[in-house]
């Protein structure tokens, strides 16, 4: 029997996916573009915007004989063990294939954000917990690992890494995003990508583009940013994920920016990412996004029309389920309201995709090859590691900090005895287990309390609740200061709960109106306060609170961003001085709890002035983070001033040397200040970053090799541009703690970007 060319592995790509397009019917092809979420139902709270509203019911038998795109969670809907759900995906997959003429397979996709959203995986630290690592080869590792994890159930797609940046930290997904910069994130998401590319599992960025800039830190709100902002702090960690990470897959936001939703906006999908930008991968709608054209946005009068212009602007796939691109996409190409090249376009991509991924070939198959474990000792020891990385200690005056071994220790606050303080919304305890009372996490989840126990057997710890994370009620307060009144030392648990939609203080849906600590928490630590007691306060939280109402009288402040799993280890050990805390902050930290939105990427006109009564200088800057030991920074001779041309390159280096008696890292951050352009820019801005590690006594020198690209804006015209004149290359410890200055000159014309500028500085250690 002759082999059809589209099964022949020996041809390109292209040529296989040109010969199957041509034998599939138009309903074949159609059966590429959607998901299918099977077990989601329309009933109770869902973890979709709008799931029951959205949702219906397909005959599966029926819906697979003209083959399928993708299955949508088959691992994230339910409770199901690892080795018992690879074992089903494998027999859905053979139906699948047996269903159609082609026997081509479904594209398995999975949430991946904090690790594998499904039961029994390793629960990782939170993007926001990345970013604070400053650490993109340990974020890599990890990606890898969750990649490895989703191949061994047969999960081809994983989606995520989230690369919205924060420009209002009431929103609550801040949770899921590395922080409010556009260069960390840039990089820290790239890294992402490559571990996760590594292991064959294709990474989706999300959400292009806006999400983040919603109005008024709503989910879901209209995005008014200007052209700029979009271009020069949405816009590029997505540029960077696709071209030093190597994502094959992008998801539309679910926002409109101006008037026009992201899913229905052709210059964004189709012209900026890929014929600018040159991406060839799918783009994949946001959870019925398509409907949500018509639903929500109003700018499509019928499920057809929706599928048009989503279609029309790019998207290949609906997910996570057929709504639009069904017979509603069917009747209406049939009668020639929408061309049949677009079905072809988007049928192409995928196919390729798939064909990437071996689902053409005649010797696929979808069982499992070995054992299952998705929560391995090397997974937790990945978790371990980047959880200790992530904490960041913001203050310590009166060096209470690290714990004496024998202390007596009040353990206060509803944080500090609950395993899912610990989780952001997407882990799958906060995110699918909330909907199954009764079935255990599956996953071992120390509490702080109980990993301070475990880790100082000499003190004596005692514990009171205090009060509840969201609710008012203060009948806690009492037993709660007689703890702290007995202990040498008070260590105050406090922060957000994960959830969904409303149903937590942070997460999708759970927006916020100020930055105040939750509920009664404030009020709590009040009173502890006022007992005279040293405080540790150690906060579990999803977004930066404003905590200028007890700067000073605390004795110590640790940040944590839901840091997983291994968190309550990692925090205990940071307070007793195992781990000397290296993390910085990724978001800036206010000193009151109004005046938002405020990021550090602020112009002129955005700083503290005289011009308005209100300072929005935070309490703690991004990037800003302490040590238990001392670091001393040598500049290198030579490198305060310099001259060079717009294409030119300058080497800015520092020697940083650990004066103190144990070992520690310091995260050495390069800032751009450009003193006069053609449009106002960030009075400083992140343009590159390394983190050191040294022992007691040891020196190493971290040079940074500057481009001008770095510096370049979007100028009047809408142009990318590098711009002759002055600039300062400001070494520090954080966007507002500068050590060193270098003093540079651009000389020559001006010159207009493409699209091979270069994104990142390279930064070497020696």
């Amino acid at each position: 029997m002759t082999t059809a060319p589209w099964r022949d592995p020996a041809l390109p790509a292209s040529a296989r996916v040109d010969d199957l397009l041509s034998r599939m019917t138009l309903k074949e092809r159609i059966a590429q573009l959607y998901g299918v979420w099977v077990g989601a139902g329309a009933d109770g709270d869902g973890v979709a915007p709008l799931q029951r509203e959205m949702t219906a019911e397909h005959d599966w038998d029926e819906l697979v004989t003209h083959g399928l795109g993708q299955l949508t969670r088959p691992f994230g809907t339910a409770p199901v063990d690892p080795e018992v759900g690879a074992r089903a995906l494998a027999r859905a997959q053979r139906r699948i294939a047996a269903a159609g003429r082609f026997g081509i397979p479904a594209l398995a996709h999975e949430e991946c954000l904090a690790g594998f959203t499904t039961w029994r995986a390793t629960a990782y630290p939170v993007p926001l917990a990345w970013g604070a690592a400053f650490d993109p080869p340990l974020v890599e590792e990890m990606a890898r690992r969750i990649g490895r994890d989703l191949r061994s159930v047969g999960v081809h797609q994983g989606l995520a890494p989230v690369l919205d940046v924060v420009r209002d930290p009431r929103w609550g997904r801040v949770e899921e995003t590395i922080g409010e910069d556009p260069y960390l994130t840039g990089t820290i998401g790239a890294a992402y990508v490559r571990g996760l590319e590594s292991a064959g599992v294709i990474a989706t960025l999300k959400h292009f583009a806006g999400y983040a800039s919603s109005a008024g830190a709503r989910n879901l709100a209209p995005v008014r940013a200007g052209v700029r902002e979009f271009a020069d702090v949405t816009l590029p960690p997505f540029e960077t994920a696709l071209r030093e990470g190597g994502a094959r897959s992008v998801m539309a936001a679910y926002t409109e920016t101006d008037g026009v939703p992201a899913s229905a906006d052709p210059g964004l999908l189709t012209e900026l990412l890929r014929e600018e930008w040159g991406f060839t991968g799918t783009v994949v709608a946001d959870y019925f996004g398509i409907g949500f054209l018509k639903t929500l946005h109003r700018v499509a009068g019928s499920d057809a029309e929706a599928a048009h212009a989503a279609l029309r602007a790019g998207i290949d796939v609906e997910l996570p389920t057929l709504k639009c691109y069904g017979e509603p996409l069917l009747a209406a190409v049939r009668a020639g309201e929408v061309p049949e090249e677009l079905v072809d376009r988007a049928a192409r991509r995928v196919l390729l995709q798939k064909c990437e991924l071996g689902l053409l070939d005649e010797d696929w198959d979808p069982e499992p090859t070995g054992p299952v474990d998705l929560d391995s000792p090397a997974g937790r020891d990945l978790a371990r590691r980047l959880a200790e990385r992530s904490v960041v200690l913001l203050d310590n005056p009166g060096g209470v900090l690290p714990l004496a071994p024998d202390a007596r220790v009040a353990v206060v606050g509803p944080r500090a005895a609950d395993a899912l303080a610990m989780l952001g919304c997407y882990s799958f305890p906060s995110h699918v287990l909330t909907h199954h009372p009764g079935v255990p996490t599956g996953i071992d989840i120390p509490t702080v309390l109980d990993a301070l126990r475990t880790e100082l057997p000499d003190a004596k710890v005692t514990f009171a609740e205090g009060c509840g994370v969201s609710d008012p009620d203060t009948s806690g307060f009492e037993e709660a200061v007689a703890r702290t009144a007995e202990a040498d030392v008070c260590v105050a648990v406090l922060g957000d709960r994960a959830g969904l939609f409303g149903r937590g203080t942070s997460g999708e849906g759970c927006d916020v109106t100020d930055l105040r600590l939750p509920g009664a928490q404030g009020e709590l630590l009040d009173a502890l306060v006022a007992t005279g007691v040293p405080v540790v306060l150690v906060l579990l939280t999803g977004r930066p609170y404003a905590l200028g109402r007890w700067h000073g009288r605390l004795g110590a402040v640790v940040q944590a961003f839901f840091p997983g799993e291994e968190g309550g280890p990692a925090l205990a050990g940071v307070l007793s001085g195992r781990v000397n805390p290296s993390g910085r902050l990724p978001v800036s930290v206010p000193r009151e709890p109004g005046g938002q939105p405020w990021t550090y990427l602020q112009p002129p006109l955005g700083l503290a002035g005289e011009v308005s009564n209100l300072d929005p200088t935070p309490l703690y800057p991004f990037g800003h983070g302490r040590s238990y030991t001392d670091f001393t920074w040598e500049p290198e001779a030579g490198s305060a001033e310099a001259e060079i041309d717009t294409d030119g390159t300058h080497e800015t280096a520092v020697t940083v040397r650990n004066d103190g008696d144990r070992a520690g890292a310091e995260v050495v951050q390069l800032y751009l200040h450009d003193p006069v352009a053609s449009v106002t820019r960030p009075d400083v801005r992140l343009i590159g970053y390394q983190r050191v590690e040294l022992a007691p006594g040891e020196s190493r020198r971290v040079a940074f090799r500057f481009h001008p690209d770095l510096s370049a804006f979007t100028d009047r015209s809408g142009r990318r541009v590098v711009e002759p004149g002055l600039l300062e290359l400001r070494l520090g410890t954080s966007s507002a703690e500068v050590l060193h200055t270098a003093h540079l000159k651009l000389t020559g014309p001006a010159r207009v970007l493409g699209p091979h500028r270069r994104l990142v500085c390279e930064a070497v250690v020696s």
